[in-house]
């Protein structure tokens, strides 16, 4: 990943609904969940969200699938793991024992 690409996810999840959203999809992987679920617990209309799905999509973070006649949306966790490791790679200049209360909180839940 790099500096581009991480600006603009950080960027589409800079805005509460968005963020919200992301993560109500990161609660519910691998099935994801339908877009007028989405749109429910937006409590947004159906336009106004999908312009927001539609910033997380172009970023990488919401892959989009059709299963019968529903769209279901999922988080995309490898966009979001590179996010995480393009932030953390340089974590306490190396010394990986410094890292470890994160690493600690990321597994803990």
């Amino acid at each position: 990943m790099n500096m581009e690409d991480a600006l603009s996810i950080l960027s589409a999840l800079a805005h509460p609904t968005r963020l919200d959203a992301f993560r109500l999809l990161i609660r519910h992987e691998p099935d994801g969940l339908s877009t007028g679920a989405l749109v429910d617990a937006s409590g947004l209309t159906q336009s106004t969200f999908s312009t927001h799905l539609a910033v997380m999509a172009k970023a990488g973070l919401v892959q989009s699938e059709k299963r019968g006649r529903q769209q279901i949306q999922r988080a995309n966790l490898d966009v979001l793991k590179g996010l995480m490791i393009y932030l953390a790679r340089d974590c306490c200049q190396g010394r990986a024992e410094l890292c470890e209360p994160l690493l600690a909180e990321l597994t803990c839940c």
